[in-house]
């Protein structure tokens, strides 16, 4: 009986463990600025930057809350087409696929969270950026807009 108790102490303390490093390491994540201009406004973001593997799997799965100026972008070796899922994605997202030169491919906006269905882009880019559901249409961000960044790796 007491095998069975800490098994199931065990199994719920792992995932609240998990939540409190997920939160720890959104703050101390090293972060960089990313400007979209649009109509001749430029909007800064200080996004989190997923380079490897490993980090573009993860994205911002688990995280229940994202700073009105925050994000992560995911930039990618070479231009390919873009395809993300919102699995265990807990917020609605924004997600703005990025041409080589910076011009926007496609704006997915309010993608929904937790759905295993693709969000893709239009065609090949560079990087996509993920910002809090509702950003573009909140400051006016469409198609037509440029995204600015320089990566300090």
């Amino acid at each position: 009986m007491r095998a069975i108790i800490t098994a199931l102490a065990l199994s719920l303390a792992l995932p609240i463990a998990a939540c409190s490093r997920d939160a720890s390491e959104a703050e101390n994540a090293a972060t960089i600025p990313v400007t979209i201009t649009a109509k001749d406004q430029a909007h800064t973001f200080n996004v989190e930057v997923a380079r490897t593997d490993a980090e573009q799997d993860r994205g911002l799965m688990f995280r229940t809350s994202l700073p009105a100026d925050g994000g992560m972008i995911f930039p990618f070796e070479k231009p390919r087409i873009g395809s993300f899922w919102m699995k265990n994605t807990l917020i609605p997202l924004d997600m703005i696929f990025i041409r080589a030169d910076g011009s926007i491919d496609r704006i997915a906006e309010n993608t929904i969270p937790e759905s295993l269905e693709p969000v893709v882009s239009g065609g090949e880019v560079s990087a996509v950026l993920e910002l809090a559901g509702g950003t573009a249409a909140r400051l006016g961000i469409d198609e037509t807009a440029k995204v600015t960044w320089k990566d300090r790796k």
